[in-house]
This record gives structure tokens, sequence and C-alpha cells, in this order.
């Protein structure tokens, strides 16, 4: 082995690896994405990551090879040329140079090729539903990061506002410890709290990067990029019921259509099969230099193939078999989306109703007892742990009714997917590309 090239490769790959780093990184610092935004909003989020990530990209030309693949399928084969010569004749004064020439072209038995068209056409529908299974993945997840996007900002902000409030309480404190109403031990524990609020910002802004990195891998950008800050999240909305939306999803699943595309190109395969049973025939023109008589030199002909029957009647076999495997997997799959859509519908109701006993009811009582208990301290008849136990419930509330309000945007996202696309359907940014 050569020293200087072993060296010097390893070098070169990490230059190339800087070099690509280097123009990713200006890429996504001057791509322009959300410039000008000064808030993001979950249509906003998802629409860019359909259009940036790179496994549609990917899909979509696997569909373009399938659709290119329905014209190659029914085409005719390519016609043969053959040419023959005498090598003996060749320089002879006695005689003309002997050669024969001959066209032959192969022509399929009647049905063959538009069978094999429509096989290639039902495989390229299928294709094209993976394309539209890739975009409600990907429109779950954009949903589901642009949630936790939300929390994580509505959580420091709560912290924010109850790392303020309590600095009045502190204030509070030292006051009536210095006029003697109190002890110091109330002080003291104000500033512990007061820390505790200033590590959880330390771990919100931890989590908010953590969140940032992969929404940006969505987008496929930096880690770090510039995100604006979330919008708030809509209010819930009514439910159809799960009659109406088991019908939408055994109509517009992506999954079930592409098996039923399956469930087409295999029936054609199954008939392909059979018809396969039937010769071909091949038509041909030669001229034929070799004979003496003018009117014997030019000849046309027709050959066929012999279809023998053993390999042909185990192809059709295994037509039938793919065939029977594609139903049961159809049968499968149904009881399986029906399944998920149930518990998705379940979880969803379960959030909305969560969420309203928190914004109704949970809140409004946290706030009722924690203005009670600064109103007893602050004239003296309550203590400073009551005051901070109320202060504390407050915030606990507060996340938990921003966590009800995230985690039913999560699992509405979990039911449009499992549905095949949103329950609006205006909204769509799932369906299969045009065509």
């Amino acid at each position: 082995m050569n020293p200087s090239i072993s060296h010097t490769h390893p070098l070169r790959g990490l230059i190339i690896l800087l070099i690509c780093f280097s123009g990713f990184a200006q890429a996504s610092e001057q791509d322009g994405l959300f410039a000008g935004s000064a808030q993001l909003s979950a249509p906003q989020l998802t629409t860019a990551i359909l259009r940036r990530n790179a496994d549609i990209t990917a899909m979509q030309a696997a569909w373009q090879a399938a659709q290119a693949r329905i014209e190659q399928a029914g085409a005719f084969d390519d016609p043969m040329l053959a040419y023959q010569l005498a090598p003996q004749t060749l320089g002879q004064d006695s005689m003309d140079t002997g050669h024969k020439l001959m066209l032959s072209q192969r022509l399929p038995w009647a049905g063959k090729r538009k069978l094999r068209t429509a096989v290639a056409r039902h495989e390229a529908d299928a294709s094209r539903e993976g394309i539209a299974r890739a975009r409600l993945r990907l429109s779950e997840a954009a949903r589901h990061t642009f949630a936790d996007w939300y929390f994580v900002y509505a959580a420091l902000r709560i912290n924010r506002i109850n790392q303020s409030l309590l600095l009045e309480f502190q204030h509070i404190a030292e006051t009536n410890y210095a006029a003697g109403r109190n002890t110091k031990q109330d002080v003291l524990r104000a500033e512990v709290e007061a820390t505790l609020l200033e590590h959880r910002h330390i771990v919100l802004q931890r989590q908010r990067r953590e969140v940032q990195s992969r929404i940006n891998t969505l987008l496929q950008r930096l880690p770090d990029a510039y995100l604006p800050p979330p919008a708030a999240l809509p209010q819930p909305v009514d439910l159809p019921n799960i009659a109406q939306l088991r019908t939408r999803a055994l109509q517009n699943h992506p999954a079930l259509r592409a098996l039923q595309a399956r469930l087409l190109a295999g029936q054609r395969r199954l008939a392909l099969s059979k018809r396969d049973f039937y010769p071909d025939i091949t038509l041909n023109a030669a001229y034929n230099s070799l004979w003496n008589q003018e009117e014997k030199r030019l000849t046309l002909g027709a050959a066929i193939n012999i279809p023998l029957g053993d390999k042909r009647k185990a192809a059709s076999d295994e037509s039938r078999a793919r065939l029977l495997r594609l139903d049961a997997q159809q049968k499968t799959t149904v009881a399986e989306i029906l399944d998920t859509l149930q518990r998705a519908y379940e979880q969803v109701q379960e959030s909305r109703h969560v969420l309203r006993l928190y914004t109704d009811r949970l809140l409004p009582l946290a706030e009722e007892n924690l203005a009670a208990a600064r109103s007893d301290y602050e004239s003296g008849r309550g203590g400073f742990l009551d005051l901070i136990s109320a202060e504390k419930n407050r915030i606990q509330t507060q996340l938990q009714q921003e966590q009800a309000r995230a985690d039913y945007h999560r699992r509405l996202a979990t039911l449009e997917r499992t549905m095949g696309g949103p329950l609006n359907p205006q909204d769509n940014l799932s369906g299969s590309p045009a065509q």
C-alpha cells in the first residue's frame, strides 16, 4: 500500500465533510424560512416540513419511476434484425457473395400487453399511496413537536410569572420579619422557592433547545437554527361521531388504498398468468441471396413459442397465492385501523374533557385558593407555608392545564393520521400528489 495514499484519503474525506457541513450551515442560516414571522403556527410548521423533508422527495422519485414503468410494460419487444454471410463466397468471380437478411417482430397474444400495463399502473397507484402515508406520518410528527414547542414556551411563561409573584411574597416576608410579625424561616423558605424556580427555568431552557433540535431535524436544518415562538393552539372542536370517522377511514386511508391497488394488480397478474398458456407469434421477413432463383430469395413467415405447462402452472399458482395473501392482509389492516381509530377517538374525547375540567374548575379554584392564602398571610391569620403551598398548587394546575391542551392536539393529530386525513378535508396536507 502506498503510505501517501493511506494518509491522504482520510484527510481528503475530512475536508469534504467540513466543506459539506459549512455549505449546509450557510444554507440553513440563509434559507429565509419563517423570516418575518413573529410566531410559528402548527399549519405553517406542517407545511414547511412536508415541503422540505427528504423522505417525501425520495418517495416521489420512487412513484415517478413506477409511473415510467407503465409505458414500458405495454410496449412491444424490440424488432430483431439478423444477418448471415456465406464466407466462402467472398471474392469468388464465379458467384455472387452469399448473404441472408431477416427482420422479425414478436407479437404477444391478444390481451397480454393490456394486462401488463394494468399491473404496472396499479403498482404505481400503490406507490403513490406510499407518499400519502409518509405525508400523514410527517404531519403527525410535525404537530406533535409543535405541541411540545407550545408547551415548553407555556411552561417558561408560567415560570416567569411565578418568579415575579414569588419575589412579591419574598418582599412581604422580609417586611413582616423586619416588623417582627414572623420568623426568619419564612424569608429563607421564600429564597429556597425562588431558587427552585430559577432551576426550573434552566431545565425548561434545555428542554426548549431539545424541541428546537427535533423540529429543525424534520426541517432538514441545523439543530440550533432559529424558530419563532409558537402561536396559540386552537380551541378544541366537537368531533363527528365515530361511525362517520370509520367510514372516512375506510374510504380515505392510504394504507387501504394501497392494498386495494395491489389487489387489483394481483388480479391482473393472475389473469396474465393464464394468458401465458397461449403462445406469442413472431412474424418475420427474410431475403436469402443463396437461392439461385430470384423468386425464392424473399420469404415471409411466422413462428410461435410452445408454452410448457409446468412452469406456467407454477406461475399461476404463485399469483393466486399472492392474491390470497393480499386479501388476508387487507382484512387485517382494516381491523387494525378501526381498532386504532377507536382508541384514538376515545383519547381525544378524554383530553377534551380533561382540558375543560382544568379550564372551568380546577384553575379558578387554584387562583381563588392562592388569593385567600395571600390575604390571610398579609393579615396575619395564615402562615407563609400555606401561601407557598397555594402558589405551588396554582403553578402545578397551570402546567397541567397547558399539558392537557398540548396532549389534546397531539392526540388529535394521531386521530387524523389514523383516519387518513384531517377532520376538515379542506386542510388536507396528506393527500396524494397531483397527477
